[in-house]
């Protein structure tokens, strides 16, 4: 499936961004910007069910949303051979099981969902939420959100097919934490992390990725801490 995407300038070296769950390329509106102020031609994707791409088709969520779709969807939308590419939680799932074909430089994965489907997450809270989500829900649970994050979540929300979250449990042969990096990789992680545990972390260490804790940050930490999002970049872009 050929994803809908956003560009941001015409550098020489090229940057891929995958967002999470619930959310669309506009998550990334102060990341593109920033890495295209660095010479990246930034190239940021809407998943299935996102944002304006299309979505899933089956008859279940489960066959409509799942890792190797989105996987394949990002092999078939995205050029192969990028500078950098970065995956946001669920985002960051589906560039895991993409990495071998894309085969960018470097990757990073920023508390991604490794472990989804061992989590015991009840699928019906992420849709409860999005159905009735306010401007003031939102920003009691981000307050450290810029209003502008705030009205993009709601217009993120309006436009994402609730079936991406009931597929979520579906798929534990994808869950688990990789054995090592295929390329190059950082994992970026919340202070806590709910997703990726300190003993988890430590394993990851062990096969080979770096491992970045940013202090303070919630799940979505480009957007709960830009500053410290771009900080622990370093070296990595």
């Amino acid at each position: 499936m050929k994803l809908n995407t956003q560009e941001w300038g015409t550098g020489d070296r090229v940057a891929l961004l995958v967002h999470g769950i619930m959310s669309d390329h506009r998550t990334w509106r102060r990341v593109g910007p920033a890495l295209a102020e660095r010479g990246y031609r930034v190239i940021a994707v809407d998943l299935r069910g996102h944002g304006a791409s299309p979505r899933g088709a089956g008859e279940t969520p489960a066959e409509r949303y799942g890792p190797a779709q989105y996987a394949d969807d990002l092999v078939d939308t995205l050029p192969a051979g990028a500078e950098l590419a970065i995956g946001h939680s669920l985002g960051g799932l589906a560039l895991r099981w993409a990495v071998d074909r894309l085969r960018p430089r470097r990757a990073v994965f920023s508390d991604p969902a490794w472990l989804f489907a061992d989590q015991g997450i009840d699928p019906e809270l992420f849709v409860g939420f999005a159905a009735q989500a306010t401007a003031e829900q939102i920003t009691v649970m981000n307050p450290r959100w810029e209003q502008a994050d705030v009205e993009v979540e709601l217009a993120t929300l309006a436009v994402w097919d609730p079936d991406t979250a009931r597929s979520l449990g579906s798929h534990h042969g994808y869950a688990g934490l990789p054995d090592a990096p295929v390329v190059p990789s950082l994992v970026q992680l919340a202070d806590p992390s709910f997703l990726v545990g300190p003993l988890d972390a430590e394993r990851l260490r062990e096969r080979g990725f770096e491992v970045r804790t940013v202090a303070g940050a919630g799940h979505t930490i480009h957007r709960d801490d830009f500053a410290g999002f771009m900080a622990s970049l370093d070296g990595w872009i």
